[in-house]
């Protein structure tokens, strides 16, 4: 779903570690009958995702599901306060949308919450399992032109996870169109992206674009080969119809730590940065990029542990606002786990590969991308900020 056709829905505060950084997303059920719409090109589709058509008022619930083929990590808790479920699991958000300064985002948990409020003047990020609160304040100009300006995290709408698609588009994309479908009671034509290169380990990105309104409503990525997709994110309920004006309206607690960012400053840049955001650099573009921080900064992406007990990293948190409950070390030794080593021209190191991300660690840095191993062997020495 859309803000604003430029106007990406970016929640303030973190989530990931490095593989979820790569690609992200959420699920749907199986689709039903194909709906009868007018015919469009692929052409035609690509311009209504890239336009400035406005989405109508609407309220619904988005699920999230992903299977990245990650080897087994530490479960400790609930599923859903997990890092773990934001790599191999499901969880669900609430959505509330008037325009683009009126939203909320809503991930409900069995004992807590995360709300993003946009209230037209400002956006709270609010975590009720830490009982924190930010408060982001557009630097300049309005918010609609500031929500630009939030950190990136994983996407928790179709529109965001589209955003992030069509980054990718161009010369080296297939673009194709499926058969119609129905998401969440609403006929879609269905745009298939798929990477020529076949050294990226993305087979395709499906978006079901809204036969109406023309905003994404689902998203599905598959990993090359792969007939069920690793990632999906979509409406499983949808209604346009204007939600109450209560929605945007928030109080922080009087419990709550307030802590405020005025959006586009260096601390709101840092606030969502991947990890390695001072020492991050970059290798080619659109399906084979690659990047690079140093090793050091894999424990900023895993976090410390309980919630609140590393508050300066917020990617250590789920989407739930809680810690992951384990160590940095326990989730990297299980990730690491299924490393082997490698070595070539470029080198030596330890590899890890699952069927959509692999990661090379050598030299103090850790370079990920989803694509070959070979791609990079090739980033190592020649990545740029």
């Amino acid at each position: 779903m859309k803000l604003s056709r430029r106007t990406r829905w970016a929640v303030p505060g973190g989530v990931v570690a490095v593989t979820a950084a790569v690609v992200a997303a959420v699920s749907v059920p199986a689709a039903q009958a194909s709906p009868d719409l007018p015919a469009r090109t692929p052409a035609q589709l690509l311009a209504s995702l890239s336009g400035d058509a406005k989405a109508p008022p609407l309220t619904g619930t988005v699920v999230e599901t992903a299977s990245l083929g990650l080897p087994q990590l530490p479960q400790v808790g609930s599923q859903s306060s997990s890092i773990t479920s934001l790599l191999a699991g499901s969880h669900t958000v609430k959505v509330y949308y008037q325009d683009a300064t009126h939203y909320r985002l809503a991930v409900p948990q069995p004992q807590a919450e995360t709300d993003v409020i946009a209230d037209g003047s400002k956006v709270w990020l609010w975590q009720s399992a830490s009982d924190s609160v930010t408060e982001y304040l557009p630097a300049s100009g309005t918010l609609g032109e500031a929500e630009r300006k939030l950190p990136a995290t994983v996407p928790l709408t179709p529109q965001q996870a589209a955003d992030q698609v069509m980054q990718a588009v161009g010369p080296t994309t297939l673009v194709s169109v499926q058969a119609n479908v129905m998401v969440a009671g609403e006929p879609a034509y269905q745009l298939v992206l798929a990477p020529k290169d076949s050294r990226s380990l993305v087979g395709r990105i499906v978006i079901a674009v809204d036969g109406k309104y023309r905003v994404p409503l689902r998203v599905q990525l598959f990993a090359r080969g792969a007939a069920s997709p690793a990632f999906q994110v979509g409406f499983t309920d949808l209604h346009y119809v204007a939600p109450s004006a209560a929605n945007f309206s928030f109080t922080p607690p009087s419990t709550a730590k307030v802590d405020q960012v005025k959006l586009g400053s260096k601390s709101a840049k840092s606030a969502g940065a991947v990890p390695g955001a001072s020492g991050v650099g970059r290798y080619g573009q659109g399906w084979l990029t690659v990047v690079s921080f140093p090793q050091s900064d894999l424990n900023q992406g895993f976090g410390t542990g309980a919630a609140g007990s590393n508050s300066q990293q917020p990617n250590a948190y789920s989407a739930s606002g809680q810690g992951v409950g384990v160590s940095s070390q326990e989730l990297l030794n299980a990730l690491l786990g299924s490393a082997k080593p490698v070595s070539g021209s470029w080198g030596s190191g330890t590899l890890v590969t699952t069927s959509l991300v692999s990661m090379l660690i050598t030299g103090g840095k850790v370079y990920a991308g989803a694509v070959q191993p070979s791609v990079l062997y090739a980033a190592v020495g020649h990545t740029s900020s």
